[in-house]
């Protein structure tokens, strides 16, 4: 495998994974080829993000009315086809935690092959104001904690 500049150690980095959802991919993700199309991985990490989100709390109604997070850059390595049909497993993790946004990584897997990996910034807003809000305590120690 090529050196994925965001994995330092691959076998450390791929065991703190936990957290996932279920994907089958759909004909409609799919090129004239019969594989995934690169752009349809992106809505696989958009549903296991909203998911880890909001297993961790950060999507309550009461939250979204005033809070958000919003992506700031997202990037994706592919290792490996995926075809219709199969079915995968979108695992999310916290990798690191700062003032206003986090970084999380992601790892798709097909029969216990790993097929992609991914990471992405993700910034913490006042949805009023339309600026970088600073995360909590709690919010860093939730994030920290999966």
């Amino acid at each position: 495998m090529s050196r994925i500049s965001y994995i330092e150690d691959f076998t450390t980095w791929e065991e703190g994974f936990s957290f996932y959802v279920p994907v089958s991919v759909r004909f409609s993700e799919t090129d004239m080829y019969g594989h995934v199309n690169n752009v349809s991985p992106f809505i696989y990490f958009e549903e296991a993000r909203i998911a880890y989100l909001n297993n961790l709390g950060f999507l309550s109604k009461d939250m979204r009315q005033t809070d958000g997070v919003i992506v700031a850059d997202l990037q994706c390595n592919y290792l490996k086809e995926l075809y219709f049909g199969d079915d995968i497993q979108v695992y999310v993790k916290t990798a690191s935690v700062g003032t206003t946004s986090f970084d999380i990584h992601y790892k798709v897997v097909k029969k216990e092959e790993v097929v992609m990996t991914a990471r992405g910034r993700l910034v913490y807003i006042d949805t009023q104001k339309k600026a970088p809000k600073k995360l909590s305590d709690e919010m860093k120690q939730k994030l920290l904690s999966r």
